[in-house]
């Protein structure tokens, strides 16, 4: 296993440069042990009153002023151009939950880049929270408690298929793919139950949803399998 730039047995919140209500970002930043930010994520953290533990990516922007301010050693510069920080970020960090802040909104390619990154690194239990929306891999399986009638959208991000319980419209037998079936606004009817055939899924929930959505994580039973690279 490639060594790592953060080992740690807690969660961590991971903040990006993107839009991010500050009080929500306060609130989870006050409620953290361990603070990643992703290059100018960290203007992001100080501004919120909190000095990130670390800072991964290419550094392009993040101030010369500000990393002049840095405390010694919690810099990591990674300069290659073939991923984006986000990607940089969570590879480099093993941790049971990363909560990322600040790469759902405003930009919609770098939310797309960002949603594309979960997949391929969907061996780490991660889910991005923006102001309205929470989204993940769905695991091999999944169980939710959410209410009758709250919006529950699967978007698929490669051909996947899967099997459902607790949804308005099944999802059983039906083959998803970005340019084919896929299974926005479905609807819970009642307990959910989610498998997936390959890690290619993205359940995208209102943010009301999170508490139930990290209890489901955490009570599932199987993880993907580490990517490769």
């Amino acid at each position: 296993m490639k060594s790592k730039i953060v080992h740690t047995s807690k969660p961590v919140v991971l903040v990006g440069g993107g839009q991010c209500d500050p009080a929500v970002l306060i609130d989870a930043l006050n409620a953290t042990e361990v603070v990643v930010a992703a290059d100018g994520g960290a203007q992001r953290c100080i501004d919120a009153g909190r000095m990130p533990d670390v800072i991964i990516g290419d550094m392009d922007s993040l101030s010369a002023e500000v990393r002049l301010g840095l405390p010694a050693g919690i810099v990591h510069q990674i300069d290659e151009q073939d991923s984006t920080d986000f990607d940089k970020c969570l590879r480099n960090i093993q941790s049971p939950l990363v909560l990322g802040y600040g790469f759902l909104g405003a930009r919609l390619d770098h939310q797309l880049a960002a949603l594309t990154v979960l997949v391929r690194r969907a061996d780490r239990l991660c889910l991005l929270i923006g102001d309205e929306d929470v989204a993940c891999v769905v695991p091999p399986s999944l169980t939710l408690a959410l209410p009758v009638g709250m919006r529950l959208s699967l978007f698929p991000m490669g051909p996947v298929r899967g099997r459902s319980q607790g949804l308005k419209w099944p999802i059983d037998h039906i083959d998803f793919a970005p340019n084919a079936r896929i299974g926005t606004s479905n609807e819970v009817s009642g307990p959910v139950r989610l498998a997936m055939d390959r890690p290619q899924m993205l359940v995208i929930l209102p943010i009301e949803a999170l508490p139930a959505l990290l209890s489901g994580l955490a009570a599932s039973p199987s993880r993907w399998p580490e990517a490769t690279d």
